[in-house]
């Protein structure tokens, strides 16, 4: 986990909910009590306080409609739950299939995340975000929640690996667009950011899963920055690998050459899980006001063009430690959910919709060491993995994560799966940890340099108003002198006091504009030289040259101290 944290919890979890309160775990999970699935939901639930409307209502509903669901959810993602106490009202609604949960204290108003689980959190972090807005765009509120990645580390068996490391977060939301975004940098930050813990869980060889409103569309550099710096797949483009890319009106759908798709289109197969028809709060004011108590229920017309609608929410998914686990994790189903409306009040649970995933555990075929009595085997199956070598083209196949085309007869695949299912789904899982076990794609050099290029346009613009907020607090700082200066000469009581008010307001401006120029400003350009640093690192790496080093003595990058 990393060390920038603001709360870990260690062996036990304790929070002021009573329902959260767990006694120091000991397993107690035998290998027959082995999950062989896990139902996942990862939901923006739309509770600001003073701002979200019906928000007790909305998210008590969403509470009993996660106790109820089918298949029941083992895990849970929160985004947008600011209010502990709508926290509380979930937890006790769940509270018979997710006994253990943990509410995420960020930021000055909270960050709004929570994870639920069936099984007990061994640990927990709060990761913070190096970039993550401005506090001078205080009407947008990213700043200010402390946007960052819930962490989670879950037991669900006694092996060393029998551990699930949850990731939640909500990005930055895009508030601009085209060539003129200037939030493009923070996102791309957080991407790059949260494919780091991703792809550290991978390594320590647990089963990943990266949850949350990610405000992108699919293949999005800041989604290929995701799915290329970390060993994890979007579980929806597993199964819908021909899914949209944006809304109908996006230049990257439009260039598909695709129809407008349908409102029940964009659900089945696109995961539109925003900003779509079905949700009665992206409804017109007028259209609103049709919904409430007693008044008839109001229905969409599946067949209903849908222009909006686009998926901002994901899940992705690792396959756990094959070797060590003897199999992997597969996608076996994903959907959207939480579309059913307030019972009551006729509402949408919230203004997104929820998004699914149901993970299969796949053994590998195996040869079994009937002698193998050793104590120490905590996999899923104490296996010994087959030894026949890969011909070319299988080999070339696990290489290159192909998952379209089949592997060869010739050959035994180290990676093939042994299932109950019939021959269709035995050869997808197959596939799945074919891709699951190969190696990510890395980015090829333009998209590094796009990134850089986003950098060096982002760090120009705030040495830009670094300069120009420490030049209004000289200014007012001047203006404010001048005005004591002349309250001793004016004749009239009534412009002395237009001149102090005028000193004071002018002061405390400009001293936030100070403040400003001296930490926020300059924190951020420090942030930003790190992440340059780290782009071209992997950049050098992607190209087969020596990553970038720093010249002992100098400070100074080899590669890029030009340009700061």
């Amino acid at each position: 986990m990393p060390s920038d944290t603001s709360s870990t919890n260690k062996n036990t979890l304790t929070t002021s909910d009573d329902f959260a309160h767990q006694e120091p775990y000991k397993p107690s999970v035998t290998m027959a009590e082995l999950p062989t699935e896990i139902s996942i939901v990862t939901l923006n639930c739309w509770g600001l306080k003073y701002i979200s409307k019906l928000r007790r209502e909305r998210l008590t509903e969403i509470g009993r409609q996660l106790a109820i669901a089918d298949p029941q959810p083992q895990i849970v993602a929160l985004q947008e739950c600011f209010c502990h106490e709508d926290y509380l009202t979930i937890r006790r609604e769940t509270r018979y299939i997710l006994p253990y949960g943990k509410f995420y204290f960020a930021g000055a108003f909270g960050g709004g995340l929570a994870i639920l689980s069936k099984w007990p959190i061994e640990e927990s972090t709060m990761y913070r975000y190096p970039l993550n807005g401005r506090p001078t765009a205080f009407w947008r509120g990213d700043w200010y929640v402390g946007k960052g990645v819930a962490c989670a580390k879950i037991r669900y068996g006694p092996g060393p690996k029998h551990i699930i490391e949850v990731f939640n977060t909500h990005t930055h939301a895009p508030y601009e667009s085209g060539p003129n975004d200037s939030y493009i940098c923070h996102r791309t930050s957080q991407s790059w950011e949260i494919s780091k813990l991703l792809r550290g869980a991978a390594e320590r060889g647990h089963l990943v899963l990266g949850l949350g409103d990610f405000n992108m569309l699919p293949l999005s550099l800041e989604h290929q920055i995701v799915t290329s710096h970390a060993p994890v797949q979007d579980v929806w483009r597993v199964l819908h690998p021909d899914s949209s890319v944006g809304p109908a009106y996006h230049h990257a759908e439009k260039a598909r050459g695709r129809a407008v798709p349908t409102a029940e289109f964009n659900i089945l197969e696109n995961c539109a899980t925003s900003d779509g028809p079905f949700n009665t709060w992206r409804w017109l004011p007028k259209q609103q006001k049709r919904l409430g108590i007693g008044k008839p229920v109001v229905t969409v017309d599946p067949s209903t063009p849908d222009l909006r609608g686009k998926r901002l929410d994901y899940i992705f998914a690792g396959a756990g430690d094959v070797a060590a686990n003897g199999g992997g994790w597969v996608v076996k189903r994903a959907a959207v959910g939480m579309m059913m409306r307030h019972p009551e009040l006729g509402c949408s649970l919230s203004d997104h919709f929820a998004v699914e995933a149901t993970l299969k555990f796949v053994p590998l075929k195996q040869q079994r060491d009937e002698n193998n009595n050793s104590p120490f085997s905590n996999s899923h199956q104490t296996i010994k993995p087959t030894t026949t070598l890969l011909n070319d083209a299988d080999n070339h196949l696990i290489q290159t994560g192909t998952c379209l085309q089949e592997p060869s007869s010739q050959g035994t695949s180290i990676a093939e799966a042994d299932t109950d299912t019939d021959t269709d789904d035995n050869l997808t899982y197959t596939k799945q940890l074919l891709a699951f076990n190969s190696p990510p794609p890395r980015l090829p050099p333009s998209d590094y340099d796009q990134i850089l290029s986003l950098i060096h346009k982002y760090v120009a613009r705030e040495r830009s108003q670094l300069k120009w907020r420490a030049y209004h607090f000289f200014s007012w700082l001047g203006v404010s002198i001048g005005c004591l200066i002349a309250v001793w000469f004016v004749p009239r009581n009534f412009v002395a006091f237009i001149l102090m008010l005028v000193s004071t307001l002018g002061l405390v401006a400009g001293t936030l504009d100070g403040l400003m120029s001296l930490l926020f400003f300059r924190s951020e350009l420090r942030a930003l030289k790190e992440y340059e640093f780290e782009i071209l690192t992997a950049k050098a790496l992607a190209e087969g040259k020596t990553p970038v080093v720093q010249q002992a003595g100098t400070g100074e990058d080899v590669d890029a101290g030009k340009q700061w």
